[in-house]
């Protein structure tokens, strides 16, 4: 199990079984729910879990406890995998006091008999909670993507229990970056509300912060600047690298093929360039890696007088995760009525600072002299 301190005790479970997470994105490597005990005149449980993770988390919370009784429960965030499992908490200690905003207290009656709850602590912006020689402080980060949500700051060990923030994809015994999975997750479960992290961020600034504790993944500590500085460009739609992903939505494989040299022209003349096929992928890898780079092909079938639903799909989410900032080309094929430039162009006109570059690619089932001279045309632009 792992430890925080001598004082701040990990009581989270790993899920290794879910195959999708909030059934949409695709994790297998599974996915930790995170939740930690403060040890001190009082204890405070922070959170709960997944009622898929509930009896080992209560078998958890008793091998911490050592036969003492809680006096708190923190409710950060009030999403079933981190609130599941209040009401076996309840039953198991039905003098806690919960701990929560008024936002808490209204979705908690949503999910649970709220009569269940006979001690609650409302806590507002800036409140303080003594548990003795900790100290937390309450700071509100709504829209961290549920309205309700709030973060808490530990004074004493300068500890941020950052609710979803920071958080990632994966069991805490799985071995890999953090940034590639932190970023898949951020991008297509917080990622629409960027001006709502930059809120949390500039809080957390004004604060000493040694160690982040979120509800999913590793816990942070050492130097924090790379999670910090990473987190403020996802939530300012900065690219994070200079490069060109091409997403590709094929029939038949030509536009595949066609796509997929391109990519290699590019990579040949230095340029850092990646082809993602969005009818085999995942979509939550394409969201993020279009995200990544500063500039994004298009290449897509024309489908039904309009474009092959999978790149319709994923423009679909782009726009949902508030996609911006971005330089877009874009290829299209078709046999006898080329309509997916027209298609997907309407599709991004709407989001915000879109870039669109020339020449639009038409390709009539293969290349032609015509098309292979608007390719080229297309690789001078995005060598620019």
């Amino acid at each position: 199990m792992i430890t925080i301190s001598d004082s701040i005790k990990f009581v989270g479970v790993n899920d290794k079984t879910l195959d999708l997470f909030e059934s949409q994105y695709p994790i297998p490597n599974g996915v930790s729910y995170n939740s930690y005990v403060i040890m001190d005149e009082k204890i405070a449980i922070m959170d709960s879990v997944d009622p898929r993770a509930t009896t080992q988390w209560l078998s958890n919370l008793d091998s911490v406890l050592a036969g003492k009784t809680p006096d708190y429960l923190v409710v950060s965030h009030m999403e079933p995998d981190h609130s599941g499992s209040i009401k076996d908490l309840l039953s198991k200690f039905p003098s806690i006091t919960l701990v929560g905003n008024t936002k808490t207290f209204t979705m908690l009656g949503q999910f649970i008999d709220i009569s269940l709850v006979k001690n609650q602590l409302v806590v507002k912006e800036g409140d303080q909670l003594d548990l003795g020689s900790h100290s937390l402080t309450f700071l509100m980060a709504p829209m961290v993507h549920w309205p309700e949500v709030m973060v808490e700051y530990e004074s004493t060990e300068k500890i941020i229990f950052s609710a979803d923030g920071f958080g990632k994809f994966g069991s805490l015994d799985t071995e890999e970056p953090w940034a590639d999975e932190a970023r898949r997750y951020y991008l297509n479960i917080v990622g629409k509300y960027g001006p709502s992290v930059q809120a949390l961020l500039k809080k957390l600034s004004s604060v000493e912060v040694k160690t982040i504790c979120p509800l999913h993944g590793p816990v942070l500590t050492g130097d924090l600047t790379p999670y910090l500085d990473l987190y403020h460009k996802w939530s300012t739609y900065t690219p994070e690298e200079k490069g060109v992903f091409i997403a590709c939505a094929s029939i038949h494989g030509n536009t595949k093929k066609i796509a997929a040299d391109l990519c290699q022209t590019l990579t040949d003349k230095g340029i850092k360039a990646e082809f993602y096929d969005l009818t085999r992928g995942s979509l939550s890898e394409a969201v993020a890696k279009a995200f990544y780079y500063d500039t994004m092909v298009c290449a897509a079938s024309t489908y039904d007088g309009g474009v092959f639903l999978p790149m319709e799909d994923f423009i679909n989410h782009l726009r949902a995760k508030a996609f911006q900032n971005r330089k877009i080309a874009f290829i299209e094929n078709g046999t006898w009525g080329p309509m997916a430039a027209k298609t997907m162009r309407a599709l991004f006109e709407p989001m915000k600072s879109i870039e669109f570059i020339d020449p639009v690619v038409t390709v009539k089932s293969t290349l032609d002299p015509t098309s292979e001279a608007a390719l080229a045309d297309l690789v001078q632009a995005l060598s620019k």
